[in-house]
């Protein structure tokens, strides 16, 4: 797993620590969620998600990305 230094505002950091014990994660797991929620994935990640929605159906490539972006836009709304 890579590391990462960030600067943040001690006022930031001190709600990134409170929200962290507050859900009783790491920091690097809230911001790992939060990545997630803003569907920032790999390349790679991106296309095995609509390479296996295309062989679970019929859809074409263009479809089948639709359908991903769709399903990113919706997880992103119940948050």
């Amino acid at each position: 797993m890579s590391r990462l230094t960030i600067t943040l505002s001690e006022a930031r950091y001190r709600a990134l620590k409170e929200a962290s014990a507050q859900r009783d994660k790491t920091i690097g797991q809230l911001i790992d969620e939060s990545l997630d929620f803003y569907g920032i994935k790999s390349r790679a990640d991106a296309r095995d998600l609509v390479r296996r929605a295309r062989e679970h159906s019929k859809l074409t490539e263009d479809q089948a990305v639709a359908v991903a972006e769709e399903q990113v836009r919706a997880v992103r709304r119940k948050s």
